[in-house]
């Protein structure tokens, strides 16, 4: 089958735009880079293939050469590929070298996500993980649009953080109204996290709401 004659709701770049990268899958994203694929396998399925058969790690480690005795991919594709890989590399670098900042309160963690927040039209819910010196290793988007305990289960918000070994997390969403007032589900999805994370062996330390001015700590208003 041809990318045309995918149903348009179904391609790649449609639904990127409508439902942003974050819906796509591995292969799709892909196959967005690529941007073609041969005679006989369209891009999508091609990416599907590359990554079922070799992985993403395997290829990114791949020189040009090994590249290209791969069925279908030419010279344009294997650079494209390695570009991504050396793009991937650069940006973990600068990450890694702006993640030493320490949170010592709401107010860093406000400083940290106002910026981006401040003109979202949407919640986003992140969590900010951190070493033992309290330091940030990492940071995840969690889940994007209404923000309901049935969506942001324990699972999807503690992976991430084993996964990085981090010693406590911080959960973070925004208000589009610019109120950072809590509702009632914002701590009841707060207060389980809490308890979720003391089972875990991984603190929820705080549970910071970002508004357009200011911000709302359950640490500052809540465990005083």
């Amino acid at each position: 089958m041809k990318i045309k004659d995918i149903p348009k709701g179904g391609r790649p770049r449609e639904r990127f735009l409508k439902h942003g990268p974050e819906t796509l899958s591995d292969g799709e994203l892909f196959a967005i880079i690529l941007r073609t694929g041969t005679i006989h396998e369209n891009v999508v399925d091609m990416s599907n293939r590359l990554i079922s058969t070799y992985g993403l790690d395997k290829l990114f480690e791949c020189s040009l050469k090994e590249l290209q005795e791969i069925k279908g991919i030419g010279p344009s594709k294997a650079m494209q590929i390695l570009s991504m890989a050396e793009l991937g590399k650069r940006y973990n670098q600068l990450k890694n070298s702006n993640n030493s900042k320490k949170i010592s309160c709401a107010e860093d963690v406000f400083n940290h996500f106002h910026e981006r927040l401040k003109d979202k039209k949407e919640e986003h819910f992140y969590i900010l993980m951190l070493n033992t010196q309290n330091n940030i290793i990492g940071e995840q988007l969690i889940s994007k649009g209404i923000l309901d305990a049935s969506i942001v289960h324990p699972r999807e918000i503690f992976k991430p953080a084993i996964k990085n070994s981090a010693a406590k997390i911080i959960l973070v969403h925004n208000h589009p109204s610019g109120d950072p007032e809590p509702s009632t589900e914002d701590k009841d999805i707060t207060s389980r996290l809490m308890k979720s994370g003391e089972e875990l062996g991984i603190r929820v330390i705080d549970g910071v709401i970002i508004g357009e001015k200011n911000w709302w700590s359950w640490k500052e208003k809540t465990l005083k």
